[in-house]
């Protein structure tokens, strides 16, 4: 291209291309690219005379060249398709009239701060430095599929909106050397992050993220440290199947909504800690199988009517509260009874010292368990349950048994049995005569001496059959009890 051909305000750019200098088009505060479509030719630059800079040209003696341009109108395609691009690129508070084309380039910092775009097409692009896009606004998809950066990643504050049918933030299969930040986040068609690695941490605070189906599809994302999403705000599902974080996930104050549908989705997934911390109740179901947790911070209000938990493993849960609404909870797992859960949250109660609460999830546990069985199950289930609490109300079976002794030797005693042998009997005692009936291994020689008649004898049956009862619901209770220290 002829230096003659160049407009005036090209010819600036031109000649500070060399020395990296800042040409800076701004006329005042609130002069925004917004309004760029009617920028004159004095702020005009057309995208051929940018790509001839960025692939063609050379640096001043002395200096090391950059293309810095603040606040000019962009005319054309900017077509960097496979280009090795050697410097830095600053296009801030610019106003590009047709979508860049970034696919399989290459370059330094690239930074588009501020501007408003069609779209930008950046797939499998690699970027020796920082990625800023912060305040951008993107009127159709902006894709960055693939793609490498070596420094750190800037979306604070962007806003896409994609076409309709299709995903209008494409960060999938992304590697990021260092962290990704994404404060203020405005996107509307759902963002893919599916198989994206980032080294670093991920911050979506306050974004707000909409979509036909996916808000966030981050399966098999894979971060560094820790992503935080304090406020978030997510009309769709939120994917992160198979998702690795070691540190912390942070969805505290989140709104999530996907009502008729999954409105989290982090099965398979490893993370060191989930905060739901504030966080509203959840709109859609939750899907937490198999996952591994170290920390689980959520209240029992914020779980929505359908949960799936099977397989879901946790180190503590927070905060710490009584058994009865956690196992609220479980009741609404749509697999129905999933004897797993109630034996992790009891070991989670167990783990802090709280024996009570851990007891009683057992006991929620027996009973949901109960309505999976037979008739005579239900019924023998039932009994158990009445007597002795399955083994884990010990009181209650020391109080069945202090009164059925006492009816036991004030009955006896108003009417004792006959001996079986008169004269080698042993003298007849109503109280150890109701203990010889009522313990099945303890045997006071009592019950083998004498033999009630008549309604005496039925109520013997009936001791031996509440002992019986009342023994083997114990010996249970305290299996379980050992089995789990």
């Amino acid at each position: 291209m002829e230096i003659a051909n160049l407009t005036p305000a090209e010819r600036r750019v031109w000649w500070a291309f060399p020395r990296g200098e800042t040409v800076d088009f701004r006329q005042g505060p609130g002069d925004g690219p917004e309004d760029g479509g009617s920028w004159g030719p004095e702020r005009t630059v057309r995208a051929e005379v940018l790509r001839t800079l960025l692939l063609g040209g050379a640096a001043a003696d002395g200096h090391v060249a950059a293309l810095r341009v603040e606040g000019a109108r962009i005319t054309g395609t900017l077509d960097l398709r496979y280009g090795e691009v050697a410097w830095a690129v600053r296009l801030a508070h610019c106003r590009f009239e047709e979508s860049p084309r970034l696919y399989g380039a290459r370059t330094r910092h690239l930074t588009l701060s501020g501007s408003v775009l069609p779209g930008l097409s950046a797939a499998t692009a690699q970027v020796d430095g920082m990625l800023r896009l912060t305040d951008c606004r993107f009127d159709a998809a902006l894709s960055l599929g693939g793609a490498r950066v070596s420094g750190a990643v800037f979306l604070d504050g962007a806003r896409v909106t994609g076409p309709p049918g299709e995903t209008a933030l494409r960060l999938d299969r992304m590697t990021v050397e260092g962290d990704l930040w994404a404060r203020n986040l405005v996107v509307a068609g759902g963002v893919w992050m599916a198989g994206t690695t980032v080294n670093g941490q991920i911050t979506l605070d306050d974004a707000d993220l909409r979509g036909d189906g996916d808000a966030l599809d981050a399966e098999s994302l894979t971060v560094g440290s820790a992503l935080y999403a304090n406020r978030l705000r997510c009309a769709g599902r939120l994917n992160l199947r198979g998702a690795t974080v070691p540190g912390q996930l942070v969805l505290a104050e989140a709104r999530l909504s996907n009502p008729g549908g999954l409105a989290l989705r982090a099965s398979s997934a490893t993370i060191g800690e989930l905060w739901l911390r504030d966080a509203a109740p959840i709109r859609g179901a939750v899907n937490l199988r198999r996952s591994q947790l170290g920390l689980l911070h959520i209240l029992p209000d914020v779980w929505p009517d359908s949960v799936a938990l099977e397989g879901l493993t946790f180190g503590a849960l927070l905060p710490r509260l009584p058994a009865k609404p956690r196992v609220a909870v479980l009741e609404r797992d749509e697999a129905g009874y999933v004897p797993h859960s109630y034996e992790q949250l009891a070991a989670a109660y167990l783990a802090v010292g709280d024996d009570k609460a851990a007891r009683n999830v057992q006991l929620a546990k027996q009973r949901r368990r109960r309505g999976t069985l037979r008739l005579y199950g239900k019924v023998w289930g039932h009994l158990q349950d009445y007597a002795v609490g399955y083994g884990f109300r010990p009181m209650r079976a020391a109080g069945w048994l202090v009164a059925l002794m006492l009816v036991g030797s004030l009955a006896y005693r108003a009417r004792p049995p006959q001996p079986l042998k008169p004269g080698e009997a042993p003298p007849f005692n109503p109280p150890f005569y109701t203990l010889d009936l009522l313990l099945p291994i303890i045997d006071f020689g009592q019950e083998k001496a004498f033999k009630p008649t008549g309604a005496y004898q039925w109520l013997a049956y009936t001791l031996i059959l509440a002992g019986w009862v009342l023994a083997t619901t114990i010996v249970a209770g305290v299996t379980r009890a050992v089995s789990r220290s």
